[in-house]
C-alpha cells in the first residue's frame, strides 16, 4: 500500500466559504477513483499556529498499490478538484511513501 500526504497553503485570492466544497470534493474521491482504500480530508484546527506556517488544508489517502498512486493523478475526478484550486494555491506539499499492508 502507498500513502499520499498532501497539505495545502491558500494565497490572498482564497475564500474560506469555500473550504466546504473543497472538502467535499475530497472526500468523493474516494468513490470514484479506483485503488483508493482509504481517504481523510479536513481544514486544520491546530492550536499550534506558530507550526501552521499558513497551511490550512490537509489530505491523506491510502491507496491500494503504487500504481493505484500513479492512476489518480490523471483521473479526471482528481483533475476536477486541481482545477478548484487555480487561482487561489500559493504552495503544496506532496508526501507519498510505501506503507506494510
Amino acid at each position: 500500500m502507498f500513502e499520499h500526504l498532501v497539505i495545502f497553503k491558500f494565497n490572498e485570492h482564497y475564500e474560506p466559504q469555500k473550504e466546504a466544497l473543497l472538502v467535499q470534493t475530497l472526500l468523493g474521491l474516494k468513490d470514484q477513483i479506483p485503488g483508493i482504500v482509504a481517504l481523510t480530508a479536513g481544514v486544520n484546527v491546530t492550536e499550534e499556529t506558530e507550526n501552521m506556517h499558513g497551511y490550512t488544508l490537509g489530505l491523506r489517502v491510502t491507496f491500494a498499490d503504487q500504481e493505484a498512486l500513479r492512476q489518480y493523478g490523471p483521473h479526471p475526478a482528481h483533475r476536477h478538484f486541481v482545477e478548484l484550486l487555480e487561482g487561489i494555491i500559493e504552495n503544496v506539499v506532496v508526501v507519498d511513501y510505501p506503507i506494510a499492508k
